[in-house]
């Protein structure tokens, strides 16, 4: 087509192939980047007001399933569960001859091992035995063990011969082993033990889920209903929580802590290792467990996941990594709402603490820090998923 001044132009079923083009390219880069973002089982936050509901005051690592615990200033949360330099959380694992694991459940002295990290090795402390010392990074001539955990099966590097006997002398046992799961190992699904999960949520030695999550007030609450009191390590979370009402966290979904964001997925069914003294070893086979059977069974419905077992703390999945640290870290609640208790103090407790004249937590900015939760979005009703 020619212009006035005999310029030509071009022709306006060309600039509308080009721009339909232009759009249909940014349609599908949009569309691609969606599909990765949902894949990697990440989500966006959505706006709201934030209420703050608690705040991180205790951190713990348990490098070799069963042994004592590590409090940490700091950790990282991947999505296989906390790191603190080379220690990482359930990365170790006893196990007898022919690769079945061994855990406090059946020998319940294993609490009384300490464990730590220092400068590539990882460390073995006990009473009277000395302090043992290996690499974390194994040589690769040592063997890889087939090993089962809650019916799963899953493998190891084996630690050597001097580490076995370390552990079989002080726990007077049959022979054990000790294993470390490797990066290039392939880690167990979650999902395959309680189906609530999500198929990209993997753990290593860990029961079912990589973070446990537990608040000091609810074991403030159980202990009130103790003639001998409990600590937390009876429950070995991985972060310990002030600020906050006894099972509220049963009600918490999706909570960010720092730029950490996890999705709660079901609260934790507690068996006989609650019963095992961390500071004797010595296991009870009854309390705290027959007191929680009292008052934290699990709603009929979830008693295909949990059967008798009582419930206490909360099951994490890692949605974004990133670092979390004690003091003034705060939770964001960002879900679609929260789950109604079926027993005990929680969501209900509070809400009435509300309608009587109690107030709600001030509503803070993620920049303030702080646990909060979306108080824009309406409730959903479900019994501790």
């Amino acid at each position: 087509m020619t212009g006035a001044h005999g310029l030509v132009l071009s022709a306006p079923r060309g600039w509308l192939w080009g721009a339909a083009a232009v759009a249909a390219l940014g349609v599908l880069l949009g569309a691609w980047r969606w599909a990765r973002g949902r894949a990697s089982g990440r989500r966006r936050r959505r706006p709201g007001r934030l209420q703050r509901v608690g705040t991180v005051s205790s951190l713990f690592v348990y490098p070799v399933k069963s042994c004592q615990g590590v409090a940490v200033q700091r950790a990282r949360v991947t999505p296989m569960g906390l790191q603190s330099g080379e220690m990482r959380d359930r990365f170790w694992l006893v196990i007898k001859e022919d690769g079945h694991m061994v855990t406090a459940r059946q020998e319940p002295r294993l609490v009384l091992i300490s464990t730590g990290c220092e400068n590539g090795y990882l460390t073995l402390s006990a009473q009277g035995m000395k302090k043992l010392c290996l690499p974390v990074k194994l040589p690769r001539k040592n063997p890889v063990h087939n090993c089962r955990v809650f019916g799963l099966d899953i493998q190891g590097r084996d630690c050597g011969d001097e580490v076995a006997q370390w552990i079989t002398t002080f726990l007077n046992s049959e022979p054990y082993r000790l294993v470390h799961f490797e990066p290039s190992m392939v880690p167990r699904k979650s999902k395959d033990i309680i189906n609530l999960f999500r198929t990209t949520d993997e753990v290593a030695y860990h029961d079912c889920s990589p973070v446990l999550i537990i608040s000091e007030a609810s074991l403030e609450h159980l202990n009130t209903r103790l003639e001998k009191k409990v600590k937390i390590q009876n429950f070995r979370p991985n972060i310990f929580v002030s600020d906050c009402g006894a099972f509220e966290e049963d009600d918490w979904e999706d909570i960010l802590i720092g730029d950490v964001e996890m999705k709660g997925t079901v609260c934790c069914g507690r068996c006989i290792l609650t019963t095992v003294d961390p500071d004797t070893g010595v296991l009870d086979r009854k309390e705290p467990l027959e007191t929680l059977k009292s008052y934290r069974l699990c709603d009929p419905s979830e008693r295909h996941i949990h059967k008798s077992s009582p419930l206490f703390g909360r099951l994490f999945a890692v949605d974004k990594t990133g670092t979390i640290q004690e003091g003034p870290v705060y939770f964001i609640q960002l879900a679609r709402g929260s789950c109604q208790s079926g027993f005990g103090a929680g969501l209900e407790d509070f809400k009435m603490r509300e309608l009587k004249g109690g107030g709600s937590r001030p509503t803070d900015s993620i920049e303030d820090g702080g646990i909060a939760f979306d108080t824009s979005l309406g409730l959903k009703t479900c019994w501790h998923q």
